[in-house]
């Protein structure tokens, strides 16, 4: 039986006007990220919390491959390493490309989905058109 091994880890930082947290969930050497806006500054357990609730719903990005290392590391070094991450700002250039391919393939949909309201409601009016000539045409 093979074991599969999955990583996660969550950035959450200040994107003007808003705090913003990055989820990213490494599987079989694929890396997939979702955005999430928070608004005021959580608190960790309001992140926590967010995480407990809302983590099953949250919708990543497709799936991008990406290096898994798998090294022993020093808990001191794995402290210092968890500080820089801390006060570093911005995320990975991997979560970017994630979730620009997110958001691209939301933009296709959305302008699938206007793109059909609009021939509907062209469809409808044409429709009313059509109704109202055969009304006046009735009375002759």
């Amino acid at each position: 039986m093979r074991t599969e091994k999955c990583q996660g880890r969550l950035t959450v930082y200040f994107e003007e006007p808003f705090w913003v947290g990055v989820f990213e969930r490494i599987e079989n050497g694929r890396l997939s990220a979702v955005k999430v806006t928070f608004g005021a500054e959580p608190k960790d357990y309001e992140v926590q919390e967010f995480i407990n609730r809302h983590y099953d719903h949250l919708q990543f990005s497709p799936a991008v491959k990406t290096d898994v290392k798998d090294v022993k590391k020093n808990p001191k070094r794995a402290k210092r390493e968890a500080k820089k991450q801390t006060s570093e700002k911005g995320i990975g250039t991997k979560s970017q490309q994630a979730l620009k391919l997110q958001q691209e393939q939301n933009k296709q949909v959305r302008k699938e989905r206007s793109k059909k309201e609009r021939e509907a409601e062209r469809d409808r009016l044409f429709e009313m058109k059509q109704q109202k000539k055969k009304e006046k045409h009735k009375g002759h």
